[in-house]
């Protein structure tokens, strides 16, 4: 859930608060409203990166435990987006060192511990108005929360065979009878005829001329 309270100041900056309990966001509310600050709110580090990139507020106050996204991930995340993002974190006493460390990594002006009075606020101001240090933990936000899906490449099969053309077979002749069961044709018997005939006439002629040779005729 997001929460917009607007002042009358068309040009007073703008504060994005992150923090999901209840108490802290009312006080912080009203904290920065004397201050004339637009306050915007949400409770979970996935939003507050959303609005951080919607709305390109002058200063946000994070808090460090915060659902769906921790808040030291959160700030990473404003930081890649934005260079000159100018973030305060918020933290219980017992979370110190983590408070430090991540004011370090993230390049945050500094942290405030929390429950947060107008007078905290007061003593830290100088800071929120100072230098926005460097970030060294954005070299390592792809280890911490990969932006890359790993996603598997299917193997190549090659090119898809091309689709046979749809022709019917052509019909081939039809020959129910072997070669050698043929019915003959007509030009194929008279042939034998001349033969037979030629082979009459010329055992007739050879018997002649043996006739002849021997003197019987």
């Amino acid at each position: 859930m997001v929460r917009v309270t607007d002042v009358e100041d068309e040009e007073a900056p703008t504060v994005l608060i992150v923090d999901n309990n209840q108490m802290s966001l009312h006080r912080l509310t009203n904290i920065f409203r004397q201050r004339e600050f637009n306050v915007v709110t949400c409770e979970d580090g996935d939003r507050a990166v959303d609005e951080y990139i919607r709305l390109d507020p002058e200063l946000v106050v994070l808090s460090l435990d915060i659902p769906s996204m921790d808040g030291h991930l959160a700030a990473l995340e404003m930081r890649e987006h934005g260079k000159d993002c100018r973030i305060l974190f918020s933290a219980p006493k017992r979370q110190a060192q983590l408070a430090q460390d991540a004011t370090h990594s993230a390049g945050a002006i500094g942290w405030v511990e929390k429950p947060i009075t107008a007078a905290s606020i007061d003593s830290i101001w100088s800071l929120v108005l100072g230098p926005i240090p460097d970030a060294p933990g954005l070299e390592d936000l792809d280890t911490i929360h990969p932006v890359e899906e790993m996603i598997e490449v299917e193997k190549d099969e090659g090119p898809m065979p091309l689709p046979l053309p749809d022709i019917a077979p052509l019909a081939l002749p039809i020959n129910p009878l072997p070669v050698g069961a043929r019915t003959p044709t007509k030009k194929s018997s008279k042939a034998k005829r001349l033969l037979i005939v030629l082979i009459i006439f010329s055992g007739l002629g050879a018997a002649g001329w043996y006739a002849w040779s021997n003197g019987l005729i």
